[in-house]
């Protein structure tokens, strides 16, 4: 896992993918504009949430289960990503 830096720079770098991704698909299909906007507010919103935690975190069970909750919502934005460019 390592340290918080890493933990902050990985999350900071699939919010990044993500969003970049969605102004892809808003160039490529402006129908999907509505979709895309609403997950780009999804994962802002995540990336502050986590954010918030990690600030708030004390010790290494807590860090280990914001890098858990990161592993799954990537998952989950990595499908939502799929869903759109079909």
């Amino acid at each position: 896992m390592g340290n918080k830096r890493i933990l902050k720079k990985g999350l900071n770098e699939m919010v990044f993918d993500i969003v970049d991704e969605c102004y892809f698909i808003q160039i490529a299909d402006p129908n999907k504009l509505k979709a895309t906007e609403k997950l780009i507010t999804e994962v802002a919103d995540f990336q502050d949430d986590q954010l918030s935690k990690m600030n708030k975190a004390k010790g290494k069970a807590a860090f280990r289960a914001i890098h858990t909750e990161i592993g799954t919502k990537s998952d989950y934005f990595v499908d939502a990503l799929n869903t759109l460019n079909q």
